[in-house]
């Protein structure tokens, strides 16, 4: 399984072009920072990665890649329900038990660091838990190809050192993740680097 990007390139319009000549083969088990100042294209890049959108230049050619998650910038949840539940409901989906699931998820929490708040209802996370809670049941739906975008866009810069912390220990066997950012510390927690600032 991976992703390779062959030559590729992106404009809107008659425009000048977002980025071109981007090439790289994505791997599982590895974390990519994409990377970029504002207006580079790094969304757009993950549309592309996602499906969702076709580029002017080059290709995007997914091999054994069928399930894709996303973790958005403003983590969405359910209020009232808890943690736990949150990356619960994604295993049982999968064929697990409710006894299984709630030992894997309390697991997969604790590996975010937020095994003290399995059992909190997601309106009382703080702003970093409710992203490594996203960060968490995004795993926990077994994709092939992970995007997050811009996790730390939305938080103070301790908070933000937190999640970007977590990301270093965020690559699992068998999926393929993707960040984009414009952080320096979430860009250094990554294993490999897709520069869209870059000259090509």
């Amino acid at each position: 399984m991976h992703v390779t990007l062959r030559e590729l390139g992106h404009r809107f319009g008659s425009g000048s072009p977002l980025f071109e000549g981007v090439s790289a083969t994505l791997e599982p088990g590895r974390v990519y920072a994409l990377t970029g100042p504002s207006g580079s294209g790094k969304s757009t890049l993950l549309g592309m990665l996602a499906g969702w959108i076709t580029p002017t230049a080059g290709e995007v050619v997914r091999e054994d890649v069928e399930r894709v998650g996303w973790v958005f910038q403003n983590p969405h949840g359910v209020a009232r329900r808890s943690a736990l539940d949150h990356v619960v409901l994604p295993l049982i989906a999968r064929g697990s038990t409710r006894s299984d699931a709630e030992t894997s998820a309390r697991a997969l929490l604790a590996r975010f660091g937020l095994g003290p708040a399995a059992d909190r209802p997601f309106r009382a996370l703080s702003g970093g838990e409710a992203q490594r809670l996203m960060l968490a049941r995004g795993i926990a739906t077994a994709p092939d190809l992970l995007l997050v975008d811009e996790p730390t866009a939305q938080l103070d810069q301790r908070t933000s050192a937190v999640v970007s912390d977590t990301l270093s220990r965020i690559a699992t066997d068998g999926v393929i993740i993707v960040v984009a950012t414009h952080d320096a510390r979430t860009r250094d927690a990554c294993t490999d680097l897709i520069d869209l600032g870059a000259p090509t």
